[in-house]
């Protein structure tokens, strides 16, 4: 008697390809991201990681390949069919990219008031709730982006990127320029958000230490393709030379970094 047919993933990409005049990005990027848990694509500078991410938002247009949400593919969405995506959506930029013009709370609410065009009470009372969240109080919500550490800034970012109970969540680079505390204090964040969420998460980074500590799963990214994935509980025992390179830090290896020689 067969089990029950696996579950469908809540992104797909197959073949994404992506250049920029004469230099390939992205050279046929295969990803299952399964729904309800949090996969973390890791991989070195320009290995194509943001590039990836941005082509599943739509910021950039893949030159080839498909990429589908919840078996549709969305690969060049445009107009409503785009804006539609973009709703069900949350992202954490790296280096939070907060607006300085204007008070936390409103940054929070951003996307509520401007994208779904919610009154201004409604939107500040959920942008308190979600500052509470991540361990800010309301008086938080009256300062200026300028005010806070870099730690209030991610926590404020991350606030944002739930404000609006996303389905699917992104999270760039989330503890660059944090110090090893604070970068802990927003990875056990954004575990326990995406948790209470009951989201589906897709980070990028380069920080071990955060793998570690949100990862289900885990994708390694180089020469712009896919070149293993598996369980974050794997990840020490992958038998891929490339893997155990990065996992471990080691310049030796069939990663090589180019150093020009001054």
């Amino acid at each position: 008697m067969s089990g029950p047919a696996p579950t469908a993933p809540k992104i797909r990409l197959r073949g994404v390809r992506k250049s920029f005049g004469a230099k390939p990005v992205l050279q046929g990027i295969d990803l299952d991201v399964p729904a309800g848990e949090s996969t973390v694509v890791i991989g070195g500078s320009g290995s194509g990681k943001s590039v990836t991410i941005k082509c599943i938002l739509g910021l950039i247009r893949a030159d080839a390949g498909r990429i589908e949400v919840d078996g549709t593919d969305v690969t060049h969405a445009g107009g409503t069919q785009r804006d539609a995506l973009l709703r069900r959506f949350g992202m954490l930029f790296q280096g939070s990219a907060l607006f300085d013009s204007l008070p936390v709370w409103q940054n929070v609410a951003f996307g509520l008031i401007q994208g779904r065009g919610m009154k201004r009470d409604e939107a500040r009372d959920i942008a308190i709730q979600k500052l509470a969240a991540v361990g800010l109080g309301p008086d938080v919500g009256e300062l200026w982006p300028a005010e806070l550490s870099g730690g209030m800034q991610k926590r404020v970012a991350l606030a944002r990127a739930i404000a609006s109970n996303p389905e699917i969540i992104f999270f760039d680079e989330p503890t660059t320029g944090l110090d090893p505390i604070m970068a802990d204090v927003i990875n056990h964040l954004i575990k326990q958000c995406v948790r209470d969420l009951g989201a589906t998460a897709l980070s990028i980074t380069h920080d071990m230490a955060s793998v570690r500590k949100i990862a289900d799963h885990v994708a390694m990214i180089y020469d712009g393709r896919i070149i293993w994935t598996g369980r974050a509980s794997a990840i020490d025992s992958s038998g891929n030379p490339y893997v155990d390179q990065f996992v471990n830090g080691r310049a030796e290896g069939p990663i090589q970094m180019q150093i020009r020689n001054i």
